[in-house]
């Protein structure tokens, strides 16, 4: 048995973060939910808990007896499909991510296996060329290519819908809604929104259907086991949209190690799998160039996704300005 009353505690930069683990009523739920899922698999709970809260989750590292320590999340209720995500793509591409111990999807609750090294690990202790990138990159998108099929029922586990052709709605909300941008940057994004119309309405012409975006996939959010295996992970902040719209928050990891000669290079390896059914690589290079820029709406929404009333949101309102200004950037495509 373990020890309640004693677990390491991270708060990172949110000390006040407001979650439900302050509340001893939830903890004992959720800790009991725990060890009825591992018993179910013939394990059970040793050692102390590592607690890690932000306004976006908690997420707990529970030690297990006899093998690598299990995790679990709780997601607030705008995220709260993770779980229920990540059950339904163990199902659909069982390759590619990660296969759920339990998962309440009424409670936004998922216990998971230890993935093996983040691939952030593998990158400080080894020396790792960009192909390693390209490769992940290839693998991704297989799978949002093979995911497409599915982009309704994945719609219908409550994943946030930001379709290519909606942007320009979800991007008056976000405007409307946002508090932290200054005057002057209200009026630029307002300025730019006549082309953003024009972008998507090309983008959704280009004839690649809409999938799922993870939208946040850098070099923490996937483990490397081993060398040319990738394992997906972290889905809180995805949406279904254009599936294009992944490429930029991995590339510019990329580019920040390696320099921005290597774009090319890692934007190829993504589309690699998009090539066919009449598409030329001038138009994918197209489609990839106005997604870069329009990703920046789906990434916005999702630093709303918190825990109710977290007095982390007022800093994360104004990352998610950040984030919007984007838009008036020219993509490095």
């Amino acid at each position: 048995m373990y020890d309640l009353a004693s677990p390491t505690v991270d708060r990172g930069r949110y000390a006040d973060a407001v979650t439900p683990w302050e509340q001893e009523s939830w903890r004992t739920a959720a800790l009991g939910w725990v060890e009825a899922g591992l018993a179910a698999h013939g394990l059970r709970v040793t050692g102390r808990l590592q607690v890690r809260l932000r306004p976006w989750s908690v997420l707990v590292r529970v030690p297990v007896a006899g093998r690598a320590a299990v995790w679990f999340k709780a997601n607030p209720q705008a995220s709260g499909f993770e779980g229920a995500l990540t059950a339904a793509l163990a199902r659909w591409v069982p390759e590619h991510v990660l296969q759920p111990l339990a998962v309440d999807a009424d409670r936004g609750w998922s216990l998971l296996p230890d993935g093996g090294a983040l691939f952030r690990d593998v990158l400080e202790r080894e020396t790792v060329q960009p192909r390693a990138w390209e490769d992940l990159l290839r693998r991704y998108a297989s799978m949002q290519h093979a995911l497409v099929p599915h982009a309704r029922e994945i719609e219908r586990l409550g994943v946030p819908s930001a379709r290519t052709a909606e942007l320009p709605e979800i991007f008056d909300t976000l405007l409307a809604e946002n508090t932290a941008l200054r005057p002057d940057e209200r009026a630029r994004l307002d300025t730019l929104r006549p082309r953003l119309v024009d972008w998507c309405a090309e983008l959704a012409a280009s004839g690649i259907a809409d999938s799922l975006d993870h939208s946040d996939l850098h070099d923490g959010q996937l483990f490397n086991p081993e060398p040319g295996r990738y394992t997906f992970f972290d889905w809180g902040d995805a949406a279904v949209s254009h599936p294009f719209c992944s490429l930029q928050v991995t590339a510019r990891r990329a580019c920040g190690r390696y320099g921005p000669e290597v774009l090319p290079r890692l934007r190829d390896a993504y589309l690699e799998p998009w090539t066919g059914a009449g598409h030329t690589a001038a138009e994918l290079r197209r489609a990839a160039h106005l997604a870069w820029r329009l990703s920046a709406l789906g990434r916005a929404r999702a630093w709303g996704r918190l825990f109710p009333a977290a007095p982390g949101a007022a800093p994360l309102a104004g990352q998610s300005a950040r984030t919007l200004l984007e838009l008036t950037e020219d993509p490095p495509l």
